[in-house]
């Protein structure tokens, strides 16, 4: 028997009767039951009702509801993702700092599993200065300018998007009807939660400051090397970052 159920409004019900109907009053036992059903309904809709008004509980549209009353059309469920992995997204967002080189670092590496590189021109740690030895062409550094005050640049790595499970690729060999690794015909709706660009533009936007210009490019993954500037790394399999 839990709170609210049939057989608890039941007993709560028999608690209230006078002694006199007795224990074994089939008719009276039969309108306590109908009674404790509705009852029952009435208490788990309370308890929906409930449970919908906090963050941590609530489920299904009312957390796509949360999350458009705090952030508007900024943060979205992705499509496929679970109410657990979307209440997560929500509450690192809501007291999340922001208006740093580092908060908008840590939005994106959050959301992309990558952390982003960043330049800022008026920055020389960033790009080197004469007798500095870290800055070279065709290796690490990048130009700067004090004609770019309040911008930097931005790139950002798409993150691993999932695969669908025990579906072969087009053309492998291991791909057969019926099998593990099978071949089949695929949709994109059977694909897991998707991080768009859209999502990584709308959450650097959130997280920079007021009259700060990012310039943003999103790309595909790749390895790095191992140039790197104060422990970062500075350019993709040997060629420099091209921020055009």
């Amino acid at each position: 028997m839990a709170t609210g159920d049939t057989t608890d409004m039941a007993a709560r019900l028999k608690r209230l009767l006078p002694p006199w109907f007795g224990e074994t009053n089939p008719l009276v036992n039969a309108l306590i039951a109908a009674a404790a059903v509705v009852l029952a309904f009435a208490y788990s809709l309370f308890a929906y009702a409930q449970a919908q008004v906090r963050i941590r509980t609530a489920t299904g549209i009312w957390l796509d509801i949360v999350a458009q009353d705090f952030f508007g059309s900024r943060i979205v469920r992705s499509s496929g993702q679970s109410d657990d992995s979307f209440r997560a997204l929500i509450l690192a967002n809501l007291l999340r700092p922001r208006a740093t080189r580092q908060a908008i670092s840590d939005v994106v590496q959050a959301l992309t599993a990558f952390a982003p590189q960043i330049i800022e021109p008026f920055r020389p740690v960033d790009c080197g200065a004469y007798g500095v030895g870290y800055a070279c062409y065709g290796g690490a550094g990048a130009y700067g300018s004090v004609s770019l005050p309040a911008q930097a640049f931005l790139v950002a790595d798409r993150p691993r998007q999932p695969g669908i499970a025990i579906v072969a690729g087009y053309g492998a060999s291991t791909a057969g009807y019926g099998v593990g690794s099978q071949a089949e015909y695929a949709s994109l709706d059977m694909l897991g939660a998707r991080v768009t660009d859209d999502q990584i533009y709308g959450t650097i936007a959130e997280a920079k400051a007021a009259g700060v210009t990012i310039w943003t490019r999103i790309q595909n993954h790749k390895g790095v090397d191992n140039v790197t500037i104060n422990g970062a790394p500075f350019t993709f399999s040997g060629l420099p970052i091209n921020l055009s």
